[in-house]
């Protein structure tokens, strides 16, 4: 069985980039380990810190254990380049761990796609930063970053 087309489909544009960076980062900010696997081809491999994931069975308990872990998960990600099937995109979401410990982590991504949009490869490099609950940034509902909200340039990130 062939998995659905997942557009916007490379070769990518400014536009279509723009598009499916803001499609992954509201996918995320579901928090919806299941969801967020449907964009990945199922033998994708990933990368995530020091961390080697391979599979979308993988990818869904990876995302398991993140959510469990990072609590009130606020992410927004942005365009940094794209090429045909690829984009690169730098990113900051802030959590809470069990305690109560607010963090930002930052970092990049490295996507590869395959022709029917799907992601088959994601290489992720990311460092955290304790912060206070004050310099918190990311204060929507949880769900998607609301349209008005700033991005990662306009804040500053």
């Amino acid at each position: 069985m062939t998995d659905p087309q997942r557009p916007p489909l490379p070769p990518f544009t400014s536009e279509t980039a723009i598009t499916k960076v803001r499609l992954a980062e509201d996918a995320w900010n579901t928090r919806d380990p299941g969801r967020v696997a449907l964009a990945y081809t199922t033998d994708t491999v990933w990368r995530n810190r020091n961390e080697f994931i391979d599979g979308r069975q993988q990818v869904i308990d990876f995302l398991t254990r993140k959510w469990q872990k990072e609590r009130e998960y606020r992410l927004i990600k942005e365009l940094w380049a794209f090429g045909e099937e690829r984009i690169a995109v730098r990113f900051a979401y802030e959590w809470h761990d069990e305690h109560g410990n607010w963090f930002r982590s930052y970092g990049n991504e490295n996507w590869a796609f395959d022709e029917n949009g799907l992601m088959r490869q994601r290489h992720a490099s990311i460092n955290d930063l304790a912060i206070n609950e004050a310099e918190r940034l990311f204060r929507w509902p949880l769900g998607r970053r609301p349209d008005d909200h700033p991005g990662l340039s306009e804040l500053g990130l």
